[in-house]
């Protein structure tokens, strides 16, 4: 991975641009588009990114693209359930042998994001275009590399509040809080098999917050931190027969311990 580019592949539903003019007057070409347009802003010639949408045959996601996609970036909000059965299977599969997954805004209610989490995902909401504070909790970890200060405040946001019904996260990067009062675990980060997982919630469709300097580079960080790396991974059961090392043959059992086990 250090000497490749980092395939990429930004899916979205691309549901809100076509359908609601106040969302296409933020994103004419789709949230995607802006996207993937941060991610090669960020890193440049250390990416090779592509999109994906839910129109396409299956859903854009097919097992040749998923094979060539070391991170893949997920927006959904409005058609979670139209996400074919067999796409989720492949993206988790894939997900298990080390892909890298980013999770965005209201991907949290997806059939993927559920399935790796084992729960509802469910939490609270309310779009009322306050103001949000993104805390960051863990200032050392390599998706806030480069941000300044303790914060960064988005002006006009969707409100996401506790409780997050999430497994307990493995790195928690950064909490926000809210100008009605609510607090949320805002970035999170989880392992799945040999692949990474990062939770980011702010990218409502109705604000333009993708433009905001601080979200697109915690976004290409993200991408970075999560690409694959390690060693091979082997996810099957195994019977590992011979062994490697050469192990006596061990067919009498001690009769003491026989006698013990009987009382």
């Amino acid at each position: 991975m250090t000497d490749k580019p980092i395939r990429v592949t930004v899916w979205n539903e691309f549901i809100h641009e076509r359908t609601c003019e106040s969302t296409r007057m933020i994103y004419p070409d789709g949230i995607h588009a802006v996207l993937s347009a941060a991610i090669r802003e960020q890193l440049g010639a250390a990416v090779e990114v592509r999109t994906a949408t839910l129109d396409q045959p299956e859903n854009g996601l097919t097992a040749e693209i998923l094979a060539r996609t070391d991170v893949l970036a997920w927006w959904g909000h409005a058609a979670h359930d139209q996400v074919s059965d067999a796409v989720v299977e492949r993206v988790h599969q894939r997900v298990l042998e080390g892909m890298g997954f980013l999770a965005l805004h209201s991907t949290h209610a997806s059939k993927i994001f559920r399935r790796m989490m084992a729960t509802s995902c469910m939490l609270r909401w309310r779009e009322a275009a306050e103001k949000e504070r993104v805390w960051i909790v863990d200032p050392s970890h390599p998706i806030v590399d480069g941000l300044e200060g303790e914060f960064f405040e988005l002006p006009q946001v969707e409100m996401y509040g506790e409780f997050f019904d999430i497994p307990r996260p493995d790195e928690l990067i950064t909490i926000s809080w809210f100008e009605g009062g609510e607090v949320f675990r805002s970035g999170c980060t989880f392992r799945r098999g040999k692949g990474k997982i990062f939770y980011f919630s702010p990218g409502h469709e109705a604000f333009p917050l993708y433009y905001d300097a601080n979200v697109r580079k915690i976004i290409a960080n993200a991408v970075r931190w999560a690409a694959p790396r390690g060693s091979s991974y082997v996810g099957d059961g195994r019977n590992i027969e011979p062994s490697l090392s050469p192990i006596a043959a061990k067919h009498v059992v001690d009769e003491s311990l026989h006698a013990h086990l009987k009382k």
